[in-house]
């Protein structure tokens, strides 16, 4: 896939299916809608610790917490971040359920660190 359709891909409808149960929808929700959500972070501006910080927000606080931010990440991507932890506080549970949103941030960050070295590389 590229990077334009990557990031068409409907992350919140991931988040909502991938996060309650194992299989198939998590492994794309951790395979391409990680991805998908590193594009369009990168896009906004976001820097991968902003990500990793907000995983820990998210294991700090659990998901609907950091869902009630006002800005849980800097700048115009606060809105989309915000429509992330919104879908995935939809169904997250417990404790558990927000290890899996912090760890899917992580991966998040993971992938939108490895864009950004590349392109530095690259430049």
């Amino acid at each position: 896939m590229s990077d334009s359709q990557l990031a068409a891909l409907d992350i919140e409808i991931l988040l909502r299916f991938g996060l309650p149960s194992e299989g198939a929808h998590r492994s794309a929700l951790f395979g391409d809608g990680a991805v998908a959500a590193a594009i369009t972070a990168d896009r906004l501006g976001v820097l991968p610790r902003a990500l990793v910080f907000l995983g820990e927000v998210v294991k700090a606080g659990g998901t609907r917490y950091a869902a009630g931010l006002p800005e849980p990440l800097p700048g115009p991507a606060a809105a989309v971040a915000r429509g992330w932890l919104e879908a995935a506080a939809m169904v997250v549970q417990d404790p558990s359920g927000d290890l899996l949103v912090a760890r899917w941030l992580d991966a998040v960050a993971a992938v939108l660190a490895l864009r950004v070295t590349n392109r530095e590389a690259t430049s």
